[in-house]
């Protein structure tokens, strides 16, 4: 018995300890807590994630956004880049995975929700702006300033002496030139080379698929005569070559514009206001220029991004 009252005796000793020992971290808790409370309720902390595509202007203006983001708000900013696609994008700002990108107003032609079809350029971004906040809670802001679509591409020498500003001026030459195209687009009959020569009534005298990355290069050498590129790819620049107009307009506007999750920008409206200074002032020019810096100058697209901006005046800090 006086063994077993010994027991009880040191578990009711070891018990108040243990309490003790608790009662010692509750203040500690209680402090943490307040502190977390604290951090959320003034927005110290609290923390976004931007997504990028693969290519090198989406990741150019990703650092803008959190330069300037990081610099006019409490906010702090991570960035994802290399996501596969503008689809993958979306799908990610769905799951509240990523909250921010830089997406393109052609994107409503990838079936996320009926749509008029219209390739009116201030159609297309209203159906954007309306159809991404109806079905998928994402805020669409106005367009950065440039696009990004397929452009028809000679070299400047040749534009120069012909006189080709836009695609219909090469038609009275269409049978002695050589099309250099990315294969896929040759393949597409709603929106391909089969829907383009009946649009515009061009048939170029030989066609050779090939992949994107290699049109640049093939025109710049004088294999082919003219290409099918994107308007604001570096190489342009790289190889002074020149875009023609779709006068015509056959291919879908793809204005570039920041795109935020819904619940986001109304928990923090200030985000808009710091990234406003964007909207409406990055030509296509700039674009390739910036890209340019990155793809054939080595430069990384934060350099590049925070040299812009400074350029601009847009950096408070």
């Amino acid at each position: 018995m006086r063994h077993l009252n010994l027991i009880q005796r040191r578990r009711r000793n070891e018990g108040g300890v243990m309490t003790l020992k608790r009662l010692k971290w509750i203040p500690m808790l209680i402090s943490a807590l307040l502190l977390a409370g604290i951090t959320s309720a003034c927005g110290i902390q609290s923390q976004i994630t931007i997504g990028t595509q693969t290519y090198t202007e989406t990741k150019i203006i990703a650092e803008m956004y959190k330069a300037l983001i990081e610099d006019r708000t409490g906010l702090n900013v991570d960035i994802i880049p290399d996501l596969a696609s503008s689809s993958l994008v979306i799908n990610a700002m769905k799951r509240n995975d990523v909250q921010m990108a830089t997406l393109y107003t052609g994107e409503i032609f990838n079936n996320h929700f009926p749509i008029s079809g219209s390739k009116d350029r201030q159609e297309v971004l209203k159906e954007a702006q309306e159809g991404f906040q109806k079905y998928d809670q994402l805020t669409w802001l106005n367009p950065l300033g440039f696009e990004n679509t397929y452009a028809f591409t000679v070299r400047k020498d040749i534009a120069d002496a012909n006189g080709y500003t836009k695609i219909s001026d090469v038609k009275k030459d269409m049978a002695n030139m050589k099309l250099g195209v990315d294969t896929t687009w040759l393949e597409r009959s709603t929106d391909g080379y089969p829907a383009f020569s009946k649009d515009y009534g061009i048939k170029f005298g030989q066609v050779f698929p090939m992949e994107i990355s290699l049109v640049y290069s093939a025109v710049a050498n004088k294999q082919v005569d003219i290409v099918l590129a994107y308007s604001t790819d570096s190489r342009l620049k790289a190889y002074q070559l020149q875009t023609l107009q779709d006068d015509k307009q056959f291919f879908p506007p793809y204005d570039a514009s920041p795109v935020l999750r819904s619940d986001l920008l109304k928990k923090h409206p200030e985000i808009q206001d710091a990234i406003s200074p964007l909207i409406g002032h990055l030509d296509a020019d700039t674009m390739i220029s910036l890209n340019y810096q990155v793809d054939i100058e080595k430069k990384s697209e934060r350099e590049v991004a925070l040299a812009y901006l400074k350029q601009q005046g847009l950096l408070k800090g």
